[in-house]
């Protein structure tokens, strides 16, 4: 299945630029969509829900935000009745040990990625998406 649509939720305008240049060049989406509040993340994600509008194939979550971290997005994307398979893949620069092995209790996160992002890591999220699907 090709990846149309891709979510970034990161409060780090840079990164989500870099991230974003990266992504394009290296054809692994056909769209982006950047969010710095995972609120707003979460209301596209209900409002596009509700209203039958084109929901992303994945999501490349930050961890550490303001006002909702990326453990809070999972707790409230766990709560939308999501009939599509999203993928969701933790892209951060936290190396404790404590948020790998919490991701591993969330079914919806197929990877941790720490950043930066490069097109090898790219390359191994596309292989994980193909496996997925």
């Amino acid at each position: 299945m090709k990846n149309k649509l891709t979510y970034i939720i990161d409060d780090d305008k840079l990164n989500v630029k870099l991230m974003s240049i990266l992504i394009s060049k290296n054809k692994f989406c056909d769209e982006i969509e950047s969010f710095h509040n995972p609120q707003l993340a979460l209301d596209k994600l209900k409002h596009c829900f509700d209203t039958n509008e084109n929901l992303p194939d994945t999501i490349l979550l930050d961890l550490n935000m303001p006002v909702m971290d990326g453990w809070q997005f999972l707790d409230e994307f766990l709560l939308i009745a999501l009939e599509k398979k999203i993928t969701i893949f933790i892209m951060t620069s936290s190396i404790d040990p404590n948020d790998i092995e919490k991701t591993k209790k969330y079914r919806v996160v197929k990877d941790y990625i720490d950043k930066p992002i490069t097109s090898q890591k790219l390359d191994l999220l596309r292989k994980l998406i193909e496996e997925i699907n």
